[in-house]
């Protein structure tokens, strides 16, 4: 994937990568104007365990999970490899900008178009928008890591991605917080064994537990038995 979008930049192409989890298809499900935010990018990965088991049960595997906290390092070595700028947009005060240290410290030669942690309600105004608009525009980066949680960014990309056609813009969802150390991320053996969930609601539980408890999780389970049922009807065929 990453090769696909450092080929798309070289020929001066932009798109956008979006990373849809359970809670994104729940709402996709819900919500058509949701839906096409989705169906509209130019890459969709599975964030999310439940999606990459799901895919595999329908007998059409996806090769893994890849997360925005993955990719905003893997594209970001790209980045620094072929000389390609970034910008990265969202966190509070401080956590953007905390970010691009450490990413620079990890990829010596990453050029750093610009940071922005614009206020809260920033896209409900003309002003807020036209403000991270025209500095996006002035700084010009190749890659855009969009850190301000779905649909909102990825309401933000489809209207910013006119404003740098030849820029590819990246929907990453806590990538920012995470690259910073602002928020901690679960352990390896968690992330692969579709655990991640859990160590976060631990984290955050009054913020979390409707979403995963009561909303994100029977979703997964009728997705799984759905994807499942389908496996079955397509053997006894």
């Amino acid at each position: 994937m990453v090769g696909r979008v450092v080929a798309a930049l070289e020929r001066g192409e932009g798109g956008h990568v979006v990373t849809p989890n359970v809670d994104i298809c729940r709402a996709c499900s819900r919500d058509p104007e949701v839906r096409a935010l989705v169906e509209g990018a130019d890459i969709a990965v599975p964030d999310g365990m439940p999606l990459v088991w799901a895919s595999a049960l329908l007998g059409t595997p996806v090769p893994e999970r890849i997360t925005g906290a993955d990719l905003i390092w893997s594209l970001s070595e790209a980045a620094a490899a072929k000389g390609l700028s970034i910008y990265l947009l969202g966190g509070p005060p401080g956590v953007a900008v905390r970010a691009a240290e450490v990413l620079s410290d990890r990829y010596p030669g990453l050029r750093v178009a610009g940071v922005a942690a614009p206020p809260y309600g920033f896209d409900t105004t003309a002003e807020g928008l036209a403000a991270v608009r025209e500095s996006l525009r002035a700084a010009a980066p190749r890659l855009v890591f969009v850190g301000l949680g779905f649909p909102k960014q990825d309401r933000l990309i489809a209207a910013l991605r006119a404003d740098l056609p030849g820029a590819w813009f990246v929907g990453c969802g806590s990538a920012i917080a995470f690259t910073a150390g602002s928020v901690r991320r679960a352990p390896e053996w968690m992330r692969r064994s579709g655990l991640e969930w859990l160590f976060r609601l631990a984290g955050e539980p009054g913020r979390l537990a409707r979403r995963y408890l009561v909303d994100d999780l029977p979703f997964a389970l009728r997705l799984l038995t759905t994807c499942y049922l389908k496996r079955l009807i397509k053997r006894d065929r």
